[in-house]
């Protein structure tokens, strides 16, 4: 009987949960992409006009997609390639036939990135296996609830709409404030893309404007038309390809420059100032992408390795996880995983290499095939002693330490 009401009782709760709190439609949508309090409209497409946000958003889309993604099974040994499960060719060669694996997760990671979600349709067959996997775009779907709790997705198609349930869709979500749907960077720090976007605008403006500062021509007497002078010296002087053209004044006319205010001067540092917020939204180290004020010889191989650390291993666990909760049936979650390798990324340069696999070698706990592995190089025959584990020889236990000088003390 307690059984019974604490099913019920859970029942109730799962049942009462609010819908998903979609951050694409409906009246969220002008509260986070739009207009800004610089006056510039941001949204997924206008930001990836500026060289701060396109430079993160491929940095990180590039770097996951060329990442070895392998699905691996539990052994008595550890784990081992799973080469016959069907799920090992789709994810690391082509998860649908139009697709290479690195240019579908390359479109699936800036979609997380842009929008805050990825989805994917699943195609199966009737055993429930994965058989392709095809990118959504995210603006056009919409997650939500039915009156049971039953997650389910609507996608907009230009013949109208579809309803996939969750089993059809690979869904990897970003932050969020319901842990069902993502809310996009984007949309997040608008005010920031919008600044950014308005001091490359207002750079090229002044460059469009001319090179050299604006100013007045003055004339000794009473000009009749100075809309065709202005007009005339404009189409002589005006643009950054007729920067340093001499210039010919009649009629005793002069040219008077009319200097730029400090504050506006300003916005190359300005422009600057943004780069680094893009690149804090995205927690991208500023010499990934292009800014080495801070860099230096000593510091910057520790960037790169904080990069792995604290900027793409949070990606990796949510695309593993999200993998390993949808792709994988029920029934093989406590048998086989999917893996990233981040390997590659965290090896230091060929003398610190040399030197760890050194240590590993002499201690016992790497083989020569271990360290050809991790080298991308040919095995060594077992025959010819590839797979043993050596260790010094002059290494005793401590407390065998002083047995021989005992056992000659004794003998005398």
């Amino acid at each position: 009987m307690e059984v019974i009401n604490l099913v019920s009782i859970f029942s109730r709760i799962f049942r009462s949960r609010e819908k998903p709190q979609n951050s694409l439609f409906g009246s969220a949508y002008t509260f986070f992409f739009g207009g800004t309090t610089s006056g510039k409209l941001v949204n997924e497409r206008t930001a990836m006009q500026t060289t701060g946000v396109y430079a993160c958003v491929r940095i990180l889309s590039e770097t996951l997609a060329s990442l070895p993604l392998h699905t691996y099974k539990h052994t008595d040994r550890g784990k081992e390639k799973a080469l016959e499960h069907k799920l090992y060719y789709l994810l690391h060669d082509e998860p649908n036939p139009e697709m290479t694996s690195f240019v579908f997760r390359e479109t699936l990671m800036s979609h997380l990135l842009l929008w805050g979600n990825a989805y994917a349709q699943i195609i199966r067959d009737g055993r429930g296996n994965v058989l392709a996997l095809y990118p959504l775009l995210p603006d056009k779907m919409t997650v939500d609830r039915t009156s049971t709790g039953e997650i389910y997705y609507e996608y907009q198609k230009d013949t109208g709409s579809v309803i996939l349930r969750s089993y059809e869709v690979f869904h990897i979500p970003g932050l969020g404030f319901d842990g069902l749907v993502g809310y996009s960077p984007i949309a997040m720090a608008k005010n920031a893309i919008g600044m950014a976007i308005a001091t490359e605008e207002y750079g090229a403006k002044f460059f469009a404007n001319g090179a050299n500062p604006g100013g007045v021509l003055e004339h000794p007497g009473i000009v009749k038309d100075p809309k065709r002078i202005r007009d005339s010296w404009n189409e002589v002087y005006q643009g950054s390809s007729n920067a340093h053209r001499i210039a010919v004044l009649e009629e005793g006319m002069k040219f008077q420059t009319i200097g730029i205010p400090p504050e506006q001067a300003q916005f190359i540092a300005t422009r600057k100032f943004q780069l680094n917020e893009i690149a804090r939204i995205f927690r991208i180290p500023p010499h990934m992408i292009g800014d080495l004020e801070k860099s230096s010889f000593s510091n910057i191989e520790q960037q790169s390795l904080e990069f792995v650390k604290y900027t793409l291993d949070p990606w990796v666990a949510r695309w593993e996880q999200a993998i390993q909760r949808t792709l994988l049936r029920e029934t093989e979650k406590r048998e086989y995983f999917v893996k990233f390798n981040v390997d590659g990324l965290l090896r230091g340069d060929y003398q610190s290499r040399m030197n760890g696999y050194a240590v590993g070698r002499q201690n016992g706990w790497l083989s020569s095939n271990d360290i050809r592995e991790l080298e991308d190089m040919n095995r060594i025959p077992e025959d010819q002693g590839g797979d043993l584990y050596l260790v010094n020889g002059n290494m005793t236990q401590l407390q065998d330490a002083g047995a021989f000088a005992k056992q000659t003390m004794e003998g005398e």
